[in-house]
């Protein structure tokens, strides 16, 4: 008899169908496992065994083989497990044999038969619902997967006896209702910071657009400061980029507790992450702290201190919104449409330009230092700011700065008018101006004679790249929201253009 369950194999966050057939047959006694699977799946042999003998089924004294199809399908992970055994148990008659029929099955099992949460969940639960088939998975990530759809069929069973049951008629397993984080109500908050109102100015500005920024200063100005609160600022996930970020999370195993949360990310490595941590990769293809960003905020703290190598990985997915990991035997990609955010010292010494500070090696130091980041990366930075070391009277003066909701509410305004416009204009997929397409930003950023006239000289001056020319546009198309101005004005321009200025002194450099 051979017994057929459907399961999933992961490409990235996409989940491709896996046949599992089982058939007992007479022959040599054992479990034999085919398919192209890892050493994971091989040894789910051992768990199954153990799991069924635990809720009181005992194997027979049969061949049992496992054929995993399409058989040249890399099959990777221990999610294996429970449509394993539950095709068993279909086979020798412990539950109907058309009861899984309508579901994909996905989950781990323990030695007792308790069911233990795998990653993948939500993507699962997304391609069993495009099947048009329900989902069975372990407890712990019942309420992940609820979130797939309310009329997808989820069953979420604590163990392989409780499912047996269900099956039986003995006892009903309700759908597990989908949970979600409690709004974060602790994080920092723009207030906190004293004086640098020239870098809060350009925070706002990177929020409202989704732009890059790199803040460059010496110790202790407070440009990590700006960078951690710069989640206070940023709206909630649209229900959308909710599900695309809970994805990726699924796949990292990173949703605790089965709850998502509609907190933009904020990943921020050290800075000794190799190339593959920050853009996926191993043994298994993972997604990097790019991907994990998707949506929100990449911040490089100490940005001279990463790896070149690693550094120069994040010029394609800044450019596509994408990490394509390729392999011998295949290439994932993973969405990863995040908003750099950099910091780092002016030089070696950290205190290059500072007013009284004189360093013994000069100019040097300071190119020496920033040669180490790369012309092509810097290019895709729209913000560059200078963040001079905070004043004694700026510490000792009283009253707090703006806070963080103030803010949040003209980023809130300036992004819902982006959203609306480009909606009119039919491009739905882009939402922010950092994300506008080329020709596209020339339309909605049409600059008067003056403009043009500012805009060219700035380009003949700094020798801006045909990126760089686009990235000015967005800049100064963010500003004009932020002011509920149609039009983009040459105040505008101007202010986009001097954030670019400082950004092309350090190109030079590098």
């Amino acid at each position: 008899m051979i017994a057929r369950v459907t399961t999933v194999a992961f490409e990235g966050i996409e989940a491709i169908p896996v046949d599992v057939q089982i058939m007992v047959a007479p022959g040599k006694v054992g479990i034999q496992i085919v398919g192209l699977a890892d050493k994971a799946v091989t040894e789910s042999r051992e768990r199954v065994q153990a799991a069924l003998h635990a809720s009181g089924l005992s194997m027979p004294a049969k061949r049992v083989t496992v054929n995993l199809a399409p058989a040249d399908l890399p099959k990777e992970g221990s999610h294996y497990d429970l449509p394993i055994a539950l095709g068993l148990m279909a086979a020798l008659g412990a539950i109907p044999p058309d009861a899984l029929t309508d579901y994909v099955v996905v989950g781990e099992l323990a030695l007792d038969g308790t069911t233990a949460s795998v990653a993948g969940a939500l993507p699962a639960a997304v391609g069993a619902n495009a099947l048009g088939k329900g989902l069975i998975c372990p407890y712990p990530v019942g309420a992940e997967a609820a979130w797939a759809g309310a009329d997808i069929d989820i069953l979420a069973p604590r163990s392989l006896i409780a499912l047996a049951n269900h099956f039986r008629g003995l006892q009903v397993l309700s759908r597990p209702e989908p949970a979600i984080q409690p709004p974060a109500m602790n994080l920092p908050d723009l207030a906190d910071i004293k004086g640098q109102e020239c870098a809060r100015r350009a925070l706002e500005i990177a929020a409202a657009g989704a732009h890059n920024m790199l803040m460059v200063g010496p110790p202790g100005s407070g440009k990590s400061m700006l960078a951690q609160r710069l989640p206070s600022i940023l709206p909630s996930l649209s229900p959308r980029e909710l599900l695309e970020v809970s994805m990726i999370a699924s796949m990292a195993g990173g949703i605790p507790g089965g709850r998502l949360s509609d907190r933009r990310p904020f990943r921020a490595p050290h800075h000794s992450a190799t190339m593959a941590a920050l853009v996926g990769g191993g043994m298994r293809v993972r997604p990097g702290e790019a991907s994990s960003a998707h949506h929100g905020v990449l911040f490089l703290d100490e940005l001279r201190e990463f790896s070149p190598q690693a550094l120069d990985a994040l010029r394609q997915p800044l450019e596509t919104g994408e990490c394509v990991v390729a392999r011998a035997n295949g290439c994932v990609t993973y969405p990863a449409k995040f908003q750099l955010v950099a910091a780092m010292n002016p030089c070696r010494c950290g205190m290059s330009g500072e007013p009284g500070y004189r360093c013994a090696r000069g100019e040097r130091c300071r190119a020496d230092y920033q040669a180490r980041l790369s012309g092509p990366l810097l290019d895709r930075i729209d913000l560059k700011i200078e963040v001079p070391a905070v004043t004694a009277s700026d510490l000792i003066s009283p009253g707090r700065a703006e806070a963080s909701s103030e803010v949040a509410q003209r980023v809130a305004r300036a992004r819902d008018l982006q959203a609306a416009r480009y909606q009119t204009l039919g491009a739905e997929s882009v939402t922010v101006n950092a994300h506008c397409p080329t020709g596209l930003i020339e339309e909605v950023a049409q600059l008067d004679q003056a403009g043009a006239s500012l805009l060219r000289d700035a380009s003949e001056k700094l020798a801006l790249s045909a990126r760089a020319y686009h990235r000015v546009l967005k800049v100064a198309r963010t500003i004009a929201d932020l002011d509920a101005s149609e039009a983009v004005r040459r105040i505008h321009l101007a202010e986009a253009i001097s954030y670019r200025m400082a950004g092309e002194r350090v190109k030079q450099a590098a």
